[in-house]
């Protein structure tokens, strides 16, 4: 593992530490989809900021999200953003190293707490676009994420 490699882990692990009712994040879910993404930006503490910001699975979609991104943090005070997403084939790939390399904290979320999570947010069964979105961001929030480890980055 080199520096790079355990500067992110450990900032990981702190996020782990402090991201429970934190009032400097702003939690960024992302449900992954093969062409489009859908993003849902929050806090910690539960406020929605942006129920919904579909962007491409390309470049000048990566740009849309961290423009959002950026906007939001400036306009609600949030120093910290945490962008998480549930690894889907490899759709997740591209935005998930995109943002690593600009040097921005990605995290991952199981798709099994994601479909148990599912259930408890509405009481509803049903999934879409939005809705994962939105469980993702939940799932950060409760510091229930992974460390986004991808192995083409190492090389």
């Amino acid at each position: 593992m080199d520096e790079v490699d355990r500067n992110r882990l450990e900032e990981f692990r702190q996020l782990r530490r402090e991201i429970r009712q934190s009032e400097e994040h702003l939690i960024v879910g992302i449900g992954i989809g093969k062409d489009r993404h859908h993003a849902f930006f929050g806090t910690a503490t539960g406020k929605t900021l942006l129920r919904r910001l579909v962007f491409s699975n390309d470049g000048e979609g990566f740009g849309k999200l961290l423009d959002q991104a950026e906007a939001l943090g400036v306009r609600h005070g949030l120093k910290k953003v945490v962008y998480g997403m549930e690894p889907t084939g490899d759709y997740h790939k591209p935005l998930g190293e995109y943002l690593i390399h600009m040097g921005r904290m990605v995290v991952l979320v199981s798709g099994v707490r994601v479909k148990h999570n599912r259930e408890s947010l509405d009481g509803r069964w049903d999934k879409h676009d939005d809705k994962d979105s939105a469980n993702v961001a939940d799932l950060i929030s409760q510091g229930k994420c992974l460390y986004y480890e991808y192995p083409s980055l190492q090389s």
